[in-house]
């Protein structure tokens, strides 16, 4: 555990030095040990970092941002906890760079519900920040997308071009299948390359999901 920089975080080093960077991003009321679960599956030539959401909830358990109730028993999150989120990551990024032996430009994310929509916030607000963006159980919240109206022409002029593998399940109780669904559109939009699976499962990641997200990644990471 290293409690140094922006984030508590776990870290997998690679096998060798100026290695590919992969971030993981946890859930809502989960820690940085819940994702790390899948780096022994992972390619040793993956520099892997498994961040702490920074707000703590009661009893235990971290987040990435507030979601709160209304009267009527609705639900919102609080967005502008949520862009703190993505400057506290920003700076992380900057010092994961300056602390270890990673690839700057061979930036990668994989977050699962919380942690997949603060990864589309960052790689939409700043086109060309993650070669690889793994979206597993979130969708797009278009509130936390930074200059959202000249997307597509910022994201077509970009240096790096950002591929998508997005992952939900048909019966996810926590994120509606129907939010994650909205995804394709907005990939469209901007001439990303990307791939949309569903499986039949709520709200985790299926064996099955797992090993084509592991395929996808890896082979676009490694290349």
């Amino acid at each position: 555990m290293n409690t140094s920089l922006t984030l508590h975080h776990l870290t997998r080093p690679a096998r060798q030095e100026n290695a590919p960077l992969l971030l993981l991003l946890h859930g809502y009321g989960s820690n940085e040990e819940d994702l790390f679960s899948f780096a022994p599956e992972i390619s040793e030539d993956i520099f892997i970092v498994s961040a702490r959401a920074p707000f703590d909830l009661q009893p235990y358990g971290h987040a990435w941002y507030a979601i709160n109730f209304d009267a009527a028993g609705g639900k919102f999150s609080d967005n502008d906890q949520a862009r703190e989120s993505m400057m506290k990551i920003t700076t992380f990024l900057e010092e994961l760079k300056a602390t270890y032996s990673i690839d700057p430009n061979n930036l990668n994310v994989l977050g699962f519900s919380q942690g997949a929509i603060l990864s589309y916030g960052l790689s939409l607000s700043q086109p060309g920040l993650f070669r690889n963006v793994v979206a597993m159980s979130g969708y797009i919240n278009e509130d936390l997308i930074a200059g959202r109206s000249d997307l597509s022409v910022r994201f077509r002029e970009s240096e790096i071009k950002t591929n998508y593998f997005i992952s939900h399940g048909t019966v996810d109780q926590v994120v509606p299948y129907a939010w994650a669904k909205q995804a394709p559109a907005i990939m469209e939009e901007i001439g990303a390359d990307y791939v949309f699976k569903d499986y039949p499962i709520g709200h985790g990641v299926a064996r099955d999901n797992f090993y084509d997200m592991k395929a996808w990644l890896e082979k676009r990471v490694l290349k």
